[in-house]
């Protein structure tokens, strides 16, 4: 399965400063997941295909490696606050501190969507304005361009 970035790049830009993760809980599945589920709506099919190819390298590294680092997180987030044992599904408890609660991690799921969200609204308008330097992209293709919430008000372009 061929993704626009790998497990230590999601590591590096949606995980900075934290505790390094175990290599195994970033997978590229889950990678692809979040590339299907927010970006190939906004850049479209064909684009994401010459994204995957290798095209527009400084593109995906300029404006979709951290996006799609923090949506990989967004995905992952609720795997990693919980642990699955022959006893059942468990929060796990540092010496150090103790889980967050509900509330707590409701707010980091809001916060990841909305970063996540502003960056790719940056990707698409940087597609709209360089359109012909990108010929496989198709601003109708672009989710963006139908529907948008702002301030709680649906907007329908």
């Amino acid at each position: 399965m061929k993704t626009l970035i790998t497990p230590q790049q999601v590591q590096r830009h949606a995980f900075a400063g934290l505790e390094p993760l175990a290599a195994t809980a970033i997978s590229v599945a889950d990678i692809a997941a979040a590339e299907s589920a927010w970006l190939r709506p906004v850049v479209g099919a064909a684009m994401h295909e010459a994204l995957l190819e290798g095209r527009y390298a400084d593109f995906v590294s300029d404006y979709l490696t951290t996006a799609l680092a923090l949506a990989t997180r967004m995905l992952i987030q609720s795997r990693l606050d919980l642990r699955t044992t022959p006893l059942g599904t468990l929060s796990p408890k540092a010496d150090n501190g103790s889980p967050a609660d509900q509330a707590a991690l409701n707010r980091l799921h809001t916060n990841l969507r909305h970063e996540v969200s502003i960056l790719l609204r940056r990707a698409s308008d940087y597609l709209d304005e360089h359109a012909e330097a990108f010929p496989e992209y198709d601003l109708h293709e672009n989710i963006l361009h139908r529907c948008m919430t702002d301030g709680g008000f649906v907007q329908i372009f």
